[in-house]
């Protein structure tokens, strides 16, 4: 591994693994890799050992404070069924460094475990891996549910900071949503005074998660203050998980994701809508 490559990887460590760190923890029995993929995906081969959670079927766009605490229950009841105990390390995978395993990777960060991880590349960069069909067994666990608030945002903790010099939002949905002209929710539009670009810039042409260097120059470009706290929004809160971690990665030290994003702000009337229009 060359010198750049190298500081690379120890500038992602707190948060994704890459595949020379899998092969050398492969044995490890505190090690849990988690499959992201859709289920079909998981059964027609995976990395052995693995099990599966897709977090696509559980959106959850309610911000509020009963909201809030639901999406902690599931949680709760979704790690205890993956058999997590928080004394492991946990590694969600996909194709790539995708937005799924990004979301689980934050999720379980969120629930108060500290060592969640992504596989940088996925399946793709982890040559030398045999996929298998065979499903191992586990045990259920009891995971205590530990909420780590100062990385979730929610809608009311948003509106309360729209305008303020510390905080920026960044709407990480693709080009047609921010301007308005792909519509999924009541309205369309942006969050006022939102920085935008695309989740996938984040990405290399690999499929993995871009240099921390690099991050740091492309989100400085865009305007983003490392001494301010950031938060990312999508459409359901998966983009902008994959932000999250780019962001961290790129030394930014307080950022949060929102939630409910804007399955949750465009589908109410009573929210701020800016409508950005293309120069």
């Amino acid at each position: 591994m060359n010198q750049e490559k190298t500081a690379r990887a120890e500038g992602k460590t707190e948060l994704i693994v890459d595949a020379r760190w899998l092969r050398e923890h492969r044995d490890d029995t505190s090690l849990i890799l988690i499959d992201t993929r859709p289920v079909k995906d998981f059964h027609a081969g995976h990395l052995s050992g693995a099990r599966h959670f897709d977090p696509f079927p559980f959106h959850h766009t309610d911000t509020s404070e009963r909201g809030v605490a639901e999406f902690g229950a599931q949680l709760q009841w979704i790690f205890s069924a993956l058999g997590i105990t928080g004394h492991e390390t946990v590694v969600f995978y996909e194709n790539e460094s995708g937005m799924r395993a990004a979301r689980g990777q934050w999720a379980l960060e969120y629930a108060g475990h500290s060592k969640a991880r992504m596989l940088d590349g996925g399946l793709k960069a982890a040559t030398g891996e045999t996929l298998t069909t065979k499903v191992d067994k586990f045990a259920a666990t009891d995971f205590a549910l530990s909420p780590r608030a100062e990385v979730l945002a929610t809608y009311a903790y948003l509106l309360d900071r729209i305008g303020l010099p510390d905080v920026q939002i960044f709407d990480v949905r693709s080009a047609e949503e921010y301007f308005g002209e792909r519509v999924r929710a009541k309205h369309g539009g942006a969050i006022p005074g939102a920085f935008h670009q695309d989740w996938m810039a984040a990405l290399g042409a690999d499929g993995t998660v871009k240099s921390p260097a690099e991050l740091r120059a492309q989100f400085e470009a865009l305007g983003l203050d490392p001494a301010a706290e950031i938060i990312p929004y999508c459409q359901g809160g998966y983009r902008a998980a994959h932000a999250y971690l780019a962001l961290k990665i790129a030394g930014y030290p307080r950022v949060r994701n929102y939630l409910g994003s804007w399955a949750e702000w465009g589908n109410r009337d009573d929210l701020p809508i800016e409508h950005p229009r293309r120069k």
